[in-house]
């Protein structure tokens, strides 16, 4: 095996190693990620300015919209590492030797789970389109959550379409046959999908599954429920928890600029567990009747039935806007000789190495703190498999 003439050092790892784990994510790169650089410790939070949405307004008087503290706190409570065993005549290796061997895999690895993190928030998202239970697999089914997207005025670019591999293979199967003849070829020859139906596609085998509770015979208690992001249940059996989608009889969605009926019921995600019985579901969107940000024609119907959707994949829609991925810098131990952090483009990593003196063995590792959060829910929607 040829051995490099410089050894290798911290920081050549730590910019590896950040290469590495840029080309691995797939969902973080693909979310929004502006932030102010700066330290921060496990479990404190940091503040990102949010993107910028504005509401028009009626009549000849301005009304001004606060634009300059748009921001919104997001918990850095995810700190990942991947660490390993070595020799020093490792560090003789090439950095390509090097990085294939032990850099490339730990991206991997964290990678993996920074777009696990972010595929979770699909609890958030409100909208749905396709089957539960029914794997895409047409351009009819890209349609349809393109339609349900633009439905609720969710912008036009950027849209993406993260779909789990079953997704993802019976799409690119289902379009193989389109007459586009470019499209055909990269499809056949490598399964890459490209943009379709105004949506850039990836695969991600982190898309999750989401389990409903066992809730059944729910019906909505009182007749104005919702405003306050909660809905009173009565009578009922079952469990509902947090990702469940619901819909409430006699609550249809509203186009969110004309605000003109959809002509079908607006869903609701549920945001925290609720056990079996009558009682508080707390949901998000709030319901909103009437103004700017008018979501549905009108309340729930007293005793109307509360519906919950079955088991489905979790695919996502979304504008870049709709989540956010905050990595920060980690601090380095002082008391480590061997020790890099590397940032660029919003994402930092760092490596250090030191003695075990229990095992006596050298061990290096990687490590990278991050949070995630669903910043603007309504801008996307889940395409049920």
């Amino acid at each position: 095996m040829p051995v490099s003439n410089t050894i290798i050092t911290p920081t050549m790892i730590a910019k590896e190693a950040l290469m590495q784990l840029r080309n691995n994510l797939v969902m973080g790169n693909l979310v929004y990620r502006d932030y102010k650089k700066e330290f921060v410790k496990v479990g404190e939070t940091v503040s990102i300015r949010k993107p910028v949405k504005f509401v028009a307004s009626d009549g000849a008087t301005r009304v001004n919209q606060d634009v300059t503290e748009s921001t919104t706190s997001i918990t850095i409570n995810k700190q990942k590492h991947v660490s390993w065993t070595f020799s020093m005549k490792d560090l003789t290796l090439s950095i390509e030797e090097y990085s294939a061997r032990y850099v490339t895999p730990a991206a991997i690895a964290l990678a993996n789970i920074v777009d696990s993190d972010l595929c979770a928030l699909y609890k958030g998202f409100n909208l749905y389109s396709g089957t539960a239970g029914t794997t895409p697999a047409t351009f009819a089914a890209l349609g349809g959550v393109a339609q349900k997207m633009s439905e609720f005025a969710i912008p036009n670019k950027p849209r993406t379409l993260v779909l789990n591999p079953a997704g993802h293979w019976a799409m690119a199967d289902g379009l193989k046959g389109v007459f586009a003849p470019n499209r055909v070829e990269s499809i056949l020859s490598g399964g890459v999908l490209n943009e379709v139906a105004g949506f850039a596609i990836f695969e991600d085998q982190n898309v999750l599954n989401h389990t409903p509770g066992t809730a059944s015979g729910y019906f909505v208690d009182g007749a104005t429920e919702g405003a306050n992001g909660s809905v009173t249940l009565k009578t009922g059996s079952g469990t509902h928890v947090v990702g469940d989608i619901v819909t409430f009889a006699g609550c249809n969605a509203v186009n969110p600029v004309n605000k003109q009926s959809l002509g079908y019921l607006m869903s609701f995600a549920v945001t925290a567990d609720k056990t079996t019985g009558a009682g508080e579901l707390l949901i998000s969107p709030a319901i909103i009747t009437s103004g700017p940000y008018q979501n549905v024609t009108g309340y729930p119907t007293d005793s109307g039935a509360v519906v919950t959707l079955a088991a489905h994949a979790a695919n996502m829609a979304f504008h870049k806007n709709a989540l956010a991925l905050v990595m920060v810098p980690l601090e380095l131990p002082d008391g480590a000789a061997f020790k890099a952090q590397e940032s660029h483009e919003d994402l930092s990593i760092t490596v250090v190495k030191d003695f075990d003196i229990d095992a006596y063995q050298d061990i290096i590792r990687l490590d990278i703190l991050y949070g995630v959060k669903n910043i603007y829910a309504d801008l996307g929607s889940r395409l049920l498999g």
